[in-house]
């Protein structure tokens, strides 16, 4: 069981990488958008991204936080599975 827990932290981890890529690119302006690394990103965030978007909209129809609160949720999924 604490090899399982152990891989579920692990795999929390790396999606938490993901998301923080996703972050900065979209920082850069004028960032093609066909490049396929980001549409792997686009990709592997979007399915969580979008129900908290849906939740939670733009504040101001500008600023989207939508990534800090999937990472606020990936800490706390993971503190969970740590105290198990």
């Amino acid at each position: 069981m604490n090899s399982l827990i152990d891989l579920l932290s692990f795999a929390l981890q790396i999606y938490s990488y993901v998301l923080l890529a996703r972050a900065l690119v979209s920082w850069i302006p004028n960032l093609d958008p066909s490049n396929p690394a980001i549409q792997i990103l686009y990709r592997l965030t979007e399915p969580v991204l979008e129900p908290i978007r849906k939740l939670i909209p733009p504040l101001g129809g500008v600023m989207d936080i939508s990534i800090m609160v999937a990472f606020f949720a990936l800490i706390l999924l993971e503190q969970v599975l740590r105290s198990m």
